[in-house]
């Protein structure tokens, strides 16, 4: 059992004002002592296997090295280090996730925002949006730890676009199940345990608290027309209303005993700088990396035997590529980098959820304001529901994802969205009828989107003076795409970033259909009754259905900002269409170099890789 540290409480009570005594009970006595009564009795050692002298593998050589510690580079790793005869090497640019509080605990997760723990990127001015430049957090310990997989017809779709039954819904999902260890709870029976996986490292179930508005959003949306759903992630669809499900994260792969094989190597704070190639016969290949731990330290060269896999993400994917020669010609020589292939599609086709929050007055004042506390009472609510989480193990307001509940839609929907209503035809941008292009989700407390950047991140950093609730609604499938492209040819300059939210017009008529449902569902009991229908402030959107559609088009171009989703720089796709790597996730033109993402592609990944080693054996 973990206990936070006693230094995020000691930052919390300098930042709020409590009188003298209370300060001498709370800082230097209290509750001081409390937790470091309870760190000794409770606290688990980290005792990771990790290295952080980058000595200690510059130099050598093994079959796989793998770019980046996050969902897929830790699948990969523990996967392909199953088999003895591979010897692997995982490079993480950042620190282990598993010891740090925040990452651990549901409700905490947005404490990462200001820390280096999370790259602290920028979007450059998004034109169609107000010109506003948005604050573009990336890490894979920043989630809300949410398990939905996508419609079905997704993976079918991608199955047909790369001529490849393997990406098809029935030969994919297994990878999902594989990772899963579904656990039954007794409130929600209606879940097919039959279906999902029960062995895989990956613990799955209802086991988040979900407040009472939240459950009552449920039964609004069924109230509207949205159907019931018990299972989002299954052969019946995404469409529908349901609970969220939670998810561990690192340290489900790289257990103890993970860590404990010989022929694994896990190396933090080790920045790869680029990859490195040679050419025999016409033939590039992919042969190692560069790694070094900060700006001015020493450049260590690793090499590869067998494959070099990049699973860096959205933005650092792309980055390291082109820092390595490999991306668009004309912007690598700008840049003054020797080009070793040019392929356009790297950085290309940039792809977020761009979401709206709306916020609601909590009509009984019950939200979880006093998480951001501002005097003693809520310092003392703090130190209960601490002793909940930690102590008793009884979940509570710190169990909460935030994401407590969801809906999959269609902006097309003829129930949610009448033709005399919405006589609009907006462009399909899904992968079949049963696919949705909207989301909308419940969180047990809002906060404000600031319209001028701040001096910090102002993600969830700005809260209200009053209790709040707050519905969202985002793009599953937008059709606006943006780039991420190189800033210098400096590995540590961070790369710019244009997600270029709703450059296609019908993004913004989709996000505005989904704001006039969430209004709509605000309004519908049971949840209607949860929120101060009277309470009209201009900051909160009790009246906001009053709005015309220009009123509610500049709404949605002032608030629109990102869900952390972004996607696609490294494109599965054909190489015309501006595809970066092919149905086996091989970067077009270049041998023994990968990429991929998300805990199934990286189950999938370990098993193309442990093939492709052993046929070469033979």
């Amino acid at each position: 059992m973990a206990i936070p540290d006693l230094s995020y409480f000691m930052a919390l009570l300098e930042k709020i004002k409590l009188t003298p005594r209370a300060h001498l009970f709370l800082g230097s006595g209290g509750l001081a002592a409390l937790v470091i009564v309870l760190r000794f009795l409770y606290a688990k050692k980290h005792s990771a296997k990790y290295v952080s002298n980058l000595a200690h593998v510059g130099g050598t050589q093994y079959d796989v090295i793998i770019v980046g510690g996050g969902t897929a580079g830790c699948a990969l790793a523990a996967r392909l280090s199953e088999d003895p005869t591979i010897k692997v090497l995982l490079l993480e640019a950042g620190e282990s996730g598993t010891p740090l509080d925040a990452s651990r605990t549901p409700a905490l997760f947005a404490k990462l925002f200001p820390t280096k723990h999370v790259l602290q990127l920028r979007t450059e001015p998004q034109s169609h949006a107000n010109g506003r430049t948005q604050f573009w957090p990336r890490g894979s310990s920043i989630n809300a730890q949410m398990a939905q997989y996508g419609a079905p017809e997704d993976f079918d779709q991608w199955a047909t676009l790369m001529n490849d039954d393997s990406w098809s819904w029935k030969n994919f999902s297994p990878y999902f199940t594989k990772f899963e260890k579904y656990q039954p709870h007794p409130d929600y029976p209606l879940v097919d345990a039959s279906v999902r996986g029960s062995s895989g490292p990956i613990r799955i179930g209802y086991y988040n608290t979900v407040t009472n508005p939240s459950k009552a959003f449920i039964k609004a949306c069924s109230s509207v027309g949205i159907p019931f759903t018990p299972d989002f992630n299954v052969s019946s669809g995404t469409l529908g209303v349901s609970r969220r499900q939670r998810v561990s994260s690192e340290s489900a792969y790289l257990t103890k005993d993970v860590l404990a094989r010989k022929n694994l190597t896990v190396a933090v704070n080790a920045h790869v700088t680029r990859v490195l190639f040679k050419t025999e016969n016409g033939e590039k290949r992919a042969i190692g990396v560069q790694v070094t731990n900060s700006p001015t330290g020493v450049r260590y060269r690793i090499l590869a035997r067998k494959e070099v896999i990049i699973c860096a993400g959205a933005v650092q994917s792309p980055h390291l590529l082109k820092l390595s020669g490999v991306g668009p010609a004309e912007e690598l020589k700008s840049h003054g980098i020797s080009i070793v292939h040019d392929l356009p599609g790297v950085g290309s086709n940039l792809v977020d959820h761009p979401v709206v929050d709306l916020y609601f007055k909590d009509k009984h004042d019950r939200s979880l304001k006093y998480l951001r506390p501002r005097g003693f009472l809520d310092v003392c609510k703090i130190i209960g529901v601490l002793a909940q989480y930690y102590i008793f193990g009884q979940g509570g307001p710190l169990a909460t994802n935030w994401g407590e509940s969801a809906a999959f839609i269609r902006s097309d929907d003829p129930v949610l969205f009448p033709k005399d209503k919405y006589p609009d035809v907006l462009s399909d941008s899904t992968s079949g009828p049963g696919a949705p292009d909207l989301e909308l989700f419940s969180t047990p407390l809002a906060y404000k989107v600031l319209s001028v950047p701040v001096e910090f991140p102002e993600h969830g950093k700005i809260g209200f003076d009053v209790h709040t609730y707050a519905l969202h609604v985002y793009l599953v499938r937008p059709l606006s795409t943006g780039a991420v492209l190189l800033r210098s040819s400096n590995p540590f300059d961070l790369p710019t970033v244009n997600p270029n939210y709703l450059k296609a017009p019908e993004d913004a008529a989709k996000l505005m259909r989904g704001v006039r449902l969430l209004l709509k569902i605000a309004q519908t009991e049971p949840l209607a009754g949860y929120l101060d229908q009277d309470f009209r402030r201009p900051d909160l959107d009790h009246g906001t259905h009053l709005k015309s559609d220009e009123e509610l088009l500049e709404l949605v171009k002032e608030r629109v900002e990102t869900v952390y989703h972004p996607t696609s720089t490294c494109r599965m796709a054909p190489q015309e269409m501006n595809g970066v790597v092919d149905s086996q996730l091989k970067v077009y033109g270049i041998q023994g170099l990968r990429a991929g993402a998300c805990y199934a592609m990286g189950e999938k990944l370990a098993d193309m890789l442990k093939a492709s080693i052993h046929a070469h054996r033979v």
